[in-house]
């Protein structure tokens, strides 16, 4: 069984996570992948799918994108295209940057909790001692 890593390595396309994984973080990893300036709805995607999330359709991120725009943790606007018809470019504020925060600060904390359970010795209800 392979170890899981805290990040895949830049540049690699790593197993997608599991789907019920990619929808429960799919919210803070948006804004993260918003973290170091604009992109477009592709780019997000490509930067997602970078990162283990698999291919989002748009039916998937699109309606993310519209609930994170209205929360007030992105901005959006259209921009020009170079070859064709316009796109519209994410940028996340500073209410995102903070809920991005708080997000990764939060799956941490389960990630602790998880190791936790494994390492702590726990009582049986038949046995009333530790194993």
């Amino acid at each position: 069984m392979n170890e899981p890593t805290d990040r895949p390595p830049s540049g690699t396309a790593p197993e997608a996570w599991p789907s019920a994984w990619v929808r429960a973080a799919l919210e803070p990893a948006i804004l993260g992948s918003l973290a170091g300036g604009p992109l477009h709805g592709y780019g997000i995607a490509q930067a997602l799918a970078d990162h283990g999330f698999g291919r989002l359709r748009g039916g998937s991120l699109y309606p993310v994108l519209g609930r994170l725009e209205e929360a007030g943790h992105i901005t959006a606007r259209w921009a020009p295209g170079d070859a064709g018809p316009g796109r519209k470019d994410y940028e996340l504020t500073d209410a995102g940057r903070a809920a991005y925060r708080d997000a990764v600060a939060n799956w941490r904390r389960l990630g602790d909790a998880l190791a936790d359970l494994g390492a702590t010795p726990r009582l049986t209800a038949q046995e009333g001692t530790a194993r």
